[in-house]
C-alpha cells in the first residue's frame, strides 16, 4: 500500500494539517513490480524534491525493502511491532508499536488535522477501513491489539496512512530538532 501525505500550514490553524494526497493498493502484484511502482512514484517531478519514503518492513514488506535498498534508494523502513517502545536501529530502520501508529492516527482524526481528499481513487476504501478498525483488549492479559473489526476486512490502507502520519509527525519533527 502507498499513502502519500503532505503537511500543510494554514494561517488560521494552530497546528499543521496533514493532507492525504495519494493512496494506492497492491493485491496480487509481484514484489519487483511493487518496488518498480514505488521507484517511479518517488521519481515523479511533483514528489521527487519533497517526498520522504517510509516503507513497512513487517513480514512480506521486508522483500520490498530489500529490493528498494538494492536499487539505491534511501528511505526509512519501519517494522510494526506489538511492543510498547519505539526504537531506531541504524539511521533508517525503526521498530514502532502498532499502538503508536494507530494512536497518532486517532489524534489527527479527532482533532480534524487529517484531511483525505474525496477525489482519491481509494478515499472511500480508506474511510471504510477506518470505520471498521478497532482496538481490542484481552481482559485476561490486558494486552491490546489493533485490527479490522470483522474477520475478512482489510486494514492495509489504515496502516499505510498511519505509517505516513507517524513519519510526518514524529520523524520529521525529530529531524528538525536534531
Amino acid at each position: 500500500m502507498i499513502c502519500a501525505a503532505e503537511k500543510v500550514t494554514r494561517e488560521d490553524a494552530r497546528e499543521d494539517e496533514l493532507h492525504i494526497r495519494h493512496l494506492e493498493g497492491f493485491r496480487d502484484v509481484l514484489y519487483p513490480d511493487v518496488a518498480e511502482r514505488v521507484r517511479r512514484l518517488i521519481d515523479a517531478p511533483e514528489l521527487h524534491s519533497k517526498a520522504a519514503l517510509t516503507v513497512d518492513a513487517t513480514g512480506v514488506g521486508a522483500a520490498v525493502v530489500d529490493m528498494l535498498r538494492k536499487s539505491g534508494f534511501t528511505f526509512d523502513a519501519v517494522t510494526i511491532t506489538g511492543g510498547d517502545t519505539e526504537s531506531q536501529h541504524g539511521w533508517y530502520d525503526w521498530r514502532v508499536p502498532k499502538r503508536d501508529l494507530i494512536g497518532g492516527l486517532q489524534v489527527l482524526l479527532q482533532t480534524g488535522r487529517l484531511k483525505i481528499a474525496n477525489i482519491l481513487e481509494h478515499a472511500e476504501t480508506l474511510k471504510s477501513e477506518l470505520l471498521n478498525f478497532r482496538v481490542k483488549v484481552n481482559i485476561s492479559t490486558g494486552h491490546d491489539s489493533y485490527e479490522a473489526w470483522r474477520e475478512g476486512d482489510h486494514d492495509d490502507l489504515v496502516l499505510a496512512t498511519a505509517l505516513a502520519c507517524w513519519y510526518s509527525e514524529y520523524v520529521r519533527k525529530w529531524e528538525a530538532v536534531a
